[in-house]
Formats: C-alpha cells, structure tokens, sequence
C-alpha cells in the first residue's frame, strides 16, 4: 500500500543511494505503520531542471512524497515523516558542493485498488 515517490536533482545522482535509502526505508516504516513489506513501493524520479530560491547551480533538493491508506493516527504520521527524513539525509553522501533542501510530505491515499498478477 504505500506509495513512494522521490524526485530528486539530477546533480545528486551520484551522492544519492537510492536503493540504500528504500533499503533501510521499507522495513523501518513497515513496522512503524503495521503494514506488510512487500506493499511498499519506491519509485525514483531525476529532475533534470528546477529552479530552487534564487536559481543558483549549487541548489539542490530531494522531496519524497509517501502516501499511506487512511486512518493512521497523526502522531505515527509525524514520525513516519522523521523516519523518512533522516532516511534520506543518512543516504546522502556530503561533500558535493550542493545546498540541498531536502522535504517529506506524509498524506494519506484518497482512492486505492490493487491487485498483484503472478504468471
């Protein structure tokens, strides 16, 4: 069930550890949430222009944005959202030379169907 969207500046492509960050990510947040292992999914999104303050070539970001089914309590969202946020500052390496905001927006699904083929 979650849904895992991260974009990220195509400038950190090299200092960013994707597959470490949704590593590290799913299991933490599976047991934070209840919900099982193989629901989550992480998918990864470089952007190849955006403008950040002022436009300076050393601005960076990485916005994850997580959606769960309804009903969690917003204290268990509040600390899905630190999860995630020291998740993905622990899977950026430093020394790049980029100021990079890093955001997580916890929201919950509005609609969601699913259904899982195996063949």
């Amino acid at each position: 069930m979650p849904q895992i969207v991260v974009e990220y500046s195509a400038s950190l492509a090299e200092a960013f550890d994707r597959r470490g960050f949704a590593s590290v990510l799913h299991p933490a947040a599976a047991e934070l949430i209840g919900s099982a292992l193989p629901d989550f999914k992480t998918r990864f999104r470089s952007i190849a222009e955006a403008v950040i303050g002022g436009g300076a070539a050393t601005e960076a970001m990485v916005h994850v944005d997580l959606a769960i089914l309804p009903g969690r309590d917003p204290e268990v969202k509040a600390r899905l959202g630190d999860l995630t946020l020291a998740t993905l500052c622990d899977h950026l390496r430093p020394g790049t030379g980029l100021n990079t905001q890093v955001t997580v927006e916890v929201r919950d699904i509005e609609s969601y169907h699913k259904q899982v083929l195996t063949r």
